[in-house]
This record gives C-alpha cells, sequence and structure tokens, in this order.
C-alpha cells in the first residue's frame, strides 16, 4: 500500500516553516535540504524537516495540508513542538 506525507520543513526552530505533501518523504526531503527545487523553501532555506504525518489517503493528505497552511503560527507552533520539542532534524530518523 502507498504511503503519503504531510510535512513539516523549519530553517531553524521557531523559524520560516514550509507545508508541504509527498508520496515520496526521503526524497522530497533531500530536494529541500540540497535546494534543488526553486521556489519558497529553497528562497527561505527551510532544510529541516521538523514534523510529518502519513496516510494511505492522498486526498486525506491534501487536505490535511490545506488545514494546516490555513492555522494561525502559533497553533502550527504548537503541533510541531508536541511531538517534536526541540525542533530537531528529523532527517536522520527517515533516511536510514
Amino acid at each position: 500500500m502507498k504511503e503519503y506525507y504531510v510535512y513539516i520543513m523549519a530553517s531553524k526552530r521557531d523559524g520560516v516553516i514550509y507545508i508541504g505533501v509527498t508520496g515520496n518523504l526521503v526524497q522530497r526531503v533531500y530536494q529541500h535540504r540540497e535546494g534543488i527545487i526553486d521556489g519558497f523553501s529553497k528562497q527561505y532555506k527551510t532544510k529541516r524537516l521538523v514534523y510529518f504525518e502519513t496516510s494511505s489517503d492522498i486526498e486525506s493528505c491534501i487536505e490535511r495540508e490545506k488545514q494546516l497552511k490555513a492555522w494561525r503560527r502559533q497553533w502550527k507552533k504548537e503541533l510541531i513542538e508536541k511531538a517534536n520539542p526541540q525542533w530537531e532534524d528529523l532527517w536522520s530518523s527517515i533516511a536510514s
């Protein structure tokens, strides 16, 4: 069964955040980290994976991404800190 991900990248703790959805989290985070794709994430250097959710339903991931993007910054911060209080880069936990 295919897995999809809603994820949050950050420039640093309490820094700029980027919310996205993907079917290949390792590849997409690598692209963010290396600045491969032009756009918001490259411009603001959101290279740290600080949060992600998984689902087998792409439609629910897209809806969740839209929901998170509409949230106030404080709510996003609380979501991240509930799972990752120090805003640690989760790259090593998904790349191995």
